[in-house]
């Protein structure tokens, strides 16, 4: 079974040409993050990758992480692998340098970051967690709890969870009934929670769990939540472990796919109580963890990327392998590689362009967090935070629902062998399948495009946006070359239907939620599908101007140009029936009552 390989060449492109990688290391503090640097970093990264992560994907996702009485193990070679990936740095590439960080911009951690999930996404799962409680304890923490946790957390030494989920709530948070009683400079915590990723392993000796929980005569709903730094073990105050504190894993779940990732149901205070640390002020704690889960929804995002990656390769490879059936058309002749056939090269494209749409998409929303961040200038700073906020459910959204098409594809391009577990390829649709509703599902990413991103700010961001991709498409359409010509043919309706629908919830929303909420998920579609297509016929036109100079790489950039038409032809055509969707499809989502079901 053939490993893993980096994209590099494409990453490269993204984050350097489309995601302007010169103008975001222009900005305070990432004044070393040039190309030459990135370019060190990501095939270091990838050599990580191919030699360690990959070879354990595949007898990591048969082996699976076991439980034995409390203690969880992972499959044979994680936890040696871990290790290497503390003493490589790693862990540490995006954090701030006061703590023990790199400092490197997001546009590049996020590429790393596709490379592990690429690798493998049960691995990778877990420095994921680690970022984004370090994310919050680094936003929201006290002096004391910075210096105590940070620096471990950073370096890898220790990792983090996120504790949200109880079984009688699920995504409904406000119904989080985990309680929290003040002891001191501590609280004792009782709760249960479930789907913790890496709630309990065997990487590191200490587990830093971030749980929401109530304090007591706490309001009711969201607003009486608060955030609590758990550690698996008490820290003493020269930074030793301490004692064993009130919080286990019970069980490890049984899943369609990650086997070799424990998700674990955790037990707070079934004694005296779990300590814990309350972090920032009383009943903010929602507030606080979405610090951590709109990076998290980033990350899940790229996770969906790189697993559509690794099954387009896979595929690729047994495309390119499997001999079957004579080139149509030929009455004669030698039998051909499978990837002679029209349909197989339609179903690859359809997978490579979209693979390639999502990986623009993300490396332009994590370049405008960076800007967001690190900008001098506040309207700059303001209009690349409305971007980053407004692409984030996208992205999250989107990737993750292609990831799950794209993988499917994969299958069946491998025909009967794909349902086969022998072959690797159903593995990427099984990964898959949990990013859709990893943190939050589709509908609720939806609903935070149209309502909070949308309609909150009166469309202000949405049209700045449209109004880049209208420049765009002008510029497609007074060029000259065929192929930037029909790439623009298409691109103009499909832009032209992202307008109606915007314009079409702005105008319903405040007067009928439910039916704006009814084509929610829709909008969302049609975003990730005109925005891929945006950054594809951008990519076009770079990729044009390298030809028309006569530079080196020519056939990288005319395998470009042909995918954005592609992606033209033969994606972007779905806006037109989104938008209908969309604008005249919610009274037919509402007619039936619940109990006609």
């Amino acid at each position: 079974m053939a490993e893993y390989v980096a994209p590099l060449r494409d990453l490269r492109f993204a984050i350097n040409e489309l995601a302007d990688l010169s103008g975001v290391a222009a900005l305070p503090g990432f004044g070393e993050a040039n190309a030459e640097l990135a370019e060190a970093i990501l095939e270091e990264a990838g050599k990580f990758a191919t030699g360690v992560l990959s070879p354990l994907n595949w007898p990591g996702d048969q082996a699976g992480a076991r439980f034995d009485a409390g203690v969880v193990s992972t499959p044979a070679g994680f936890s040696t692998a871990y290790q290497q990936f503390v003493e490589g740095g790693w862990p540490a590439l995006g954090a701030e340098p006061e703590h023990g960080g790199q400092g490197l911009p997001h546009l590049i951690s996020a590429a790393v970051s596709e490379i592990w999930n690429g690798a493998n996404l049960s691995f990778a799962l877990c420095p994921m967690l680690t970022t984004a409680a370090v994310n919050a304890i680094a936003r929201h923490g006290n002096e004391q709890q910075q210096a105590c946790y940070l620096p471990k957390l950073i370096s890898g030494e220790w990792t983090g969870t996120m504790n949200l989920t109880e079984p009688q709530a699920g995504s409904d948070l406000s119904a989080v009934r985990a309680r929290a009683v003040p002891e001191g400079d501590h609280f004792r915590v009782h709760g249960t929670k479930i789907f913790i990723t890496y709630g309990e392993h065997d990487f590191v000796p200490n587990i830093v769990h971030l749980v929401l929980a109530r304090t007591p005569g706490a309001p009711e709903g969201v607003k009486g939540i608060s955030l609590f730094i758990v550690p698996k073990f008490l820290v003493n105050a020269d930074g030793s472990l301490g004692e064993r504190n009130d919080v286990r894993c019970v069980s490890i779940e049984h899943k369609l796919g990650i086997h070799a990732s424990p998700t674990c149901v955790m037990s707070f205070g079934d004694g005296a109580g779990a300590v814990g640390y309350l972090v920032g002020e009383e009943n903010r704690g929602l507030a606080y963890m979405f610090t951590m889960m709109n990076l998290a929804r980033i990350e899940v995002g790229v996770e969906g990327l790189a697993i559509a990656e690794r099954a387009y390769q896979r595929a690729l490879a047994f495309a390119r392998d499997r001999v079957q059936g004579r080139d149509i058309g030929a009455r004669q002749g030698d039998r051909v590689a499978i990837i002679h056939h029209p349909d197989v090269r339609r179903m690859l494209l359809t997978m490579k362009a979209q693979v390639e749409a999502m990986r623009a998409l993300s490396s332009v929303a994590v370049a405008a967090l960076d800007h967001a961040q690190h900008n001098p200038d506040t309207e700059q700073r303001q209009y690349y935070q409305g971007v980053f906020d407004l692409l984030t459910p996208v992205i999250k959204g989107w990737c993750t629902e292609q990831s799950v098409e794209i993988a499917s594809l994969g299958i069946q391009i491998h025909g009967g062998m794909g349902f086969v577990e022998e072959t690797g390829a159903a593995q990427y649709l099984r990964d898959a399948r949990i990013t859709p509703i990893y943190e939050g599902t589709t509908g609720i990413q939806a609903n935070d495009l149209v309502g909070r991103k949308v309609a909150l700010e009166k469309g202000l961001t949405a049209r700045q946006l449209l109004t880049q991709m209208a420049a765009v498409e002008r510029e497609l359409a007074a060029a000259s070359d065929a192929d930037l010509v029909a790439i623009a043919g298409e691109f103009a309706p499909a832009l032209a239907s992202l307008v109606a629908a915007t314009e079409w919830v702005l105008a319903i929303y405040g007067a009928d939620v439910r039916a704006a909420s009814a084509g929610a998920v829709p909008y969302l579609k049609l975003w990730g599908v005109v925005a891929g297509g945006w950054q594809m016929a951008r990519a076009a036109l770079i990729s044009h101007r390298h030809l028309e100079g006569g530079g080196v790489e020519r056939d990288f950039y005319r395998t470009k140009l042909a995918t954005a038409r592609f992606y033209a032809e033969h994606i972007l055509p779905q806006a037109q029936a989104l938008e209908r969707v969309i604008c005249k499809g919610s009274a037919s989502v509402l007619s039936l009552a619940a109990e006609r079901f």
